[in-house]
């Protein structure tokens, strides 16, 4: 729903759900807003045909008010995936006429496709691109040690990881250390492939499934200027308008980031107390403290504060 409804209007809606009907100032009580806030959030609702008109507003399905939208971008989505996957099989058909210079280079087996990533590293000027899913198959998180020295020359990096990556451990430390060196960092549930893109230059995308499918070894598409190239960055920059952004610890002013990112991901209590290394009641005493200084009293008002006053 990101693309359909901004942030705060996306809370107003849950909360509206979560209530059963609610007036601007029973909404405005519950997210900590101003009454003429909350009532611009119902009416936007109203006018988005997602709630009832006031003066008690009620939720409407989502799915009968959004479901046409959400079609036609879901058509425009498979329309653009057909359109790599075709571009990908004619490059492969003809990559044996090619020559190494030409737009697709293919790349058999963990070693060189770890030192493929690792080249590409080295030799970046501007910014990386990353899709990072959660079983890696040439170079977990920890043994990128091309990343740092990358970020200390000034390269920029902007990552996407998949929530189950965040749970692995070790993957969480070493993420941090990245964001703390410069990278920006995000999270989603899923990704829909692997993939890491320099300088809008040259592409490595995997064209084999996972080795747990039971399927050979890891094969990777080198991909150089193109049209394939340019929907593969489209492909990244759509993920990452709907990622939800992770953060490092900032100052007293900005208390726990870390922890609100990973709740705001949707991580469980338990998982982010492991993370953290700390104990399940202290995350949620953290979370308490953070619902307190935003001024509500559910978890729910918690999201919606952390996105109305920019703390992610």
């Amino acid at each position: 729903m990101s693309d359909l409804l901004s942030t705060p209007e996306q809370h107003a809606y849950r909360l509206l759900v979560r209530m059963a009907g609610a007036a601007p100032t029973d909404l405005a009580a519950q997210a900590g807003l101003d009454p003429a806030e909350a009532s611009a959030l119902l009416e936007a609702l109203h006018r988005k045909g997602l709630a009832t008109p006031g003066p008690l507003f009620h939720a409407l399905p989502a799915d009968v008010a959004l479901g046409e939208t959400l079609l036609r971008e879901q058509q425009a989505l498979e329309s653009s995936r057909q359109m790599v996957a075709a571009l990908s099989e004619e490059y492969r058909t003809n990559t044996r006429r090619r020559n190494s210079d030409h737009l697709v280079e293919i790349v058999v087996g963990a070693p060189a496709l770890r030192d493929r990533l690792r080249e590409m590293q080295d030799s970046a000027r501007d910014e990386i691109l990353w899709f990072c899913r959660a079983n890696p198959i040439a170079m977990q998180g920890p043994d990128n040690e091309e990343e740092s020295g990358a970020l200390e020359r000034g390269v920029r990096y902007r990552a996407i990881y998949e929530r189950d990556l965040l749970e692995k451990p070790g993957e969480l430390d070493s993420i941090v250390d990245a964001m703390r060196l410069g990278e920006l960092s995000r999270t989603l549930p899923t990704l829909p492939v692997r993939l890491a893109i320099a300088d809008r230059n040259l592409a490595i995308c995997p064209l084999v499934p996972d080795a747990s499918r039971g399927v050979g070894e890891p094969t990777a598409a080198l991909i150089r200027p193109s049209e394939l190239l340019d929907a593969l960055v489209a492909l990244f920059e759509s993920y990452w308008e709907r990622a939800t952004p992770l953060l490092p610890d900032g100052t007293e002013e900005e208390p726990d980031k870390l922890l609100l990112s990973l709740f705001v991901a949707g991580l469980p209590d338990k998982s982010i107390a492991t993370q953290l290394g700390v104990s399940r009641r202290t995350v949620q005493r953290r979370l308490d403290r953070l619902m307190e200084a935003a001024g509500v009293d559910t978890r729910a008002g918690l999201a919606f504060q952390a996105a109305r006053r920019g703390w992610l």
